[in-house]
């Protein structure tokens, strides 16, 4: 998950919530506004909607040879 900056400057910030024992629950994205202590932190590694979306275009345009790679592994795996 990326840091997405909004046209705003509002930054959505990836979140994981975990039971006690570790076991994923979900994850979320929340709000960080400029101003807000950590906001800073979270700049630097943003990415504007237009770039995320950039990025998850060319993911799945280019991934065949990862995909294939990862596809005999898990037979591996298995067999």
């Amino acid at each position: 998950m990326y840091v997405i900056r909004l046209a705003d400057g509002t930054l959505r910030v990836p979140q994981s919530l975990s039971s006690d024992d570790g076991r994923l629950i979900g994850n979320a994205y929340v709000e960080v506004s400029p101003g807000d202590p950590d906001y800073d932190r979270w700049l630097a590694e943003s990415l504007t909607e237009e770039e995320f979306a950039l990025r998850r275009r060319r993911w799945l345009e280019e991934n065949d040879e990862l995909e294939r790679e990862f596809l005999a592994f898990k037979a591996e795996q298995e067999g």
